[in-house]
């Protein structure tokens, strides 16, 4: 049987139907369809022809994995497992350090899932143990990913009995040492098993049980694997992913390998950041609102009368060729803004050759103009602090939605299905080059 990869996202459900070579075989998309998103996965399954197949699907529909990070001190526990989160295919709401006062704003942000973390193996407990104290006396529902120091695991989970506790290795068991793996494991699990069913998708359990990764982790999988591909004797493969939505603008970077450095947190290889404050649609004003503060347009009048139409009206579609130019516009601004500050969170280390390939995921940019790609891609290679990471980067679009694909292929054992797919599709080759 061929492999059916499914993601079911808040606006649209991607199929990708993939052959044990690694061949795609046909893609397709229906409007996702809550409160029943299975009447949209079988419209996909349909379009395929693969109700036989062996279907993987990943989600981020409802609003995806909305985490809170609660940790001991902003610059180590809090940051530690902040990036862990990111890393895990989690939309960060809330991060708070040190002992929890008021639970009020944690309420208020709406998390589906607390990371709890804090101290070193060994080291202080008092935090961690406060924190754990706070959240059983406040009564709150949330799920809990515990994962501090483990010499305090029993005090805390006892301070938890009768909440939703997932106990993991610590993601910080020394100083300098990030072990993000357990907590990632962790957090899907939670993702899987707490939070997917309570999001009104679906009346039944089998959106549930077919669902086994959340697309963001799908996708960080798939560009890691990407990297790997990529990789030379003098290449570490760094590749850089820039996905424009509606509402959020997630970046990508994954390197076949890292060097050693000083840093108070080790970075992983591969990591993720979202921006919820820039999409085309419903966030179009956070771009010209960020633009502006990032020094990148002037006062723009046309531009911000523009972008507050389209979060008005989120389900427009460029009619004119005028359109399309303001939808180009904006959505290289939000390129630009979202990989200046995913820079900023991971040191800018993707080696001192910078990026080696650039790829651009979204349906602003699949269905773009070849001048309009263009125009994207010149004002992304100008911008002053992209250029140095971009100088010799290929630049190439996803126009087949393969990265999650790729991943989800990965997590089920079949990595070599999924980096056939990669080289079919040649995503790796670039619509261009700078050298």
């Amino acid at each position: 049987m061929p492999y059916l990869c499914l993601d079911v996202g808040s606006t649209w459900t991607k199929g990708a139907l993939v052959a044990h070579n690694g061949e795609l075989l046909g893609s397709a998309q229906h409007a996702t369809t809550p409160p029943e998103v299975l009447d949209g996965i079988e419209s996909v399954i349909s379009a395929l022809g693969g109700p036989d197949a062996d279907i993987l699907a990943c989600s981020s529909a409802g609003g995806g994995l909305r985490l809170a990070v609660i940790g001991q001190e902003r610059l180590v526990s809090a940051e530690a497992g902040y990036r862990v989160a990111l890393s895990a295919g989690a939309k960060v709401v809330h991060v708070s350090a040190g002992k929890l006062g008021s639970i009020r704003p944690l309420r208020i942000d709406h998390p589906d899932v607390v990371l709890l973390v804090g101290g070193t193996d060994g080291g202080d407990e008092s935090v961690l143990l406060h924190n754990a104290g706070r959240l059983a006396e406040s009564r709150i529902k949330i799920p809990i990913v515990l994962a501090g120091n483990t010499h305090a695991r029993t005090e805390a989970l006892a301070l938890l009995d009768g909440r939703t506790v997932v106990p993991t290795d610590n993601v910080l068991p020394d100083v300098g040492e990030l072990n993000p793996g357990p907590a990632r494991g962790a957090i899907r699990s939670v993702f899987l098993d707490h939070v997917i069913g309570g999001k009104g998708l679906s009346r039944g359990k089998r959106f549930r049980s077919l669902v086994s990764a959340v697309t963001p982790d799908a996708v960080l999988i798939g560009v890691s694997l990407l990297a790997h591909l990529l990789a030379s004797d003098d290449d570490p493969g760094a590749v850089l992913v820039v996905d424009v939505g509606g509402a959020t603008t997630d970046v990508y970077s994954a390197v076949s390998t890292v060097e050693e450095t000083g840093a108070t947190v080790a970075m992983p290889a591969d990591r993720r950041s979202v921006e919820g404050d820039i999409g085309m649609r419903w966030s179009a004003p956070g771009i010209v609102a960020e633009a502006l503060a990032e020094q990148l347009i002037e006062a723009d009048d046309d531009l911000a009368g523009a972008a507050r139409h389209r979060a008005a009206t989120v389900d427009f579609v460029p009619s004119t060729p005028v359109e399309s130019e303001v939808d180009a516009r904006l959505a290289a601004l939000a390129a630009i803004i979202a990989v200046r500050r995913h820079l900023r969170m991971i040191d800018n280390r993707l080696g001192p050759q910078g990026a080696g390939l650039l790829v651009l995921s979204g349906g602003v940019f699949r269905h773009a103009t070849p001048r309009a790609q263009a125009a994207i891609e010149e004002a992304l290679r100008a911008d002053p602090v992209l250029r140095p990471v971009l100088r010799t980067a290929r630049i190439t679009v996803d126009r087949d939605y393969v990265l999650a694909p790729a991943g989800l292929l990965t997590e089920a054992g079949k990595a070599h299905v999924g980096a056939q797919l990669l080289r079919g599709l040649r995503i790796g080759e670039a619509t261009s080059s700078r050298r």
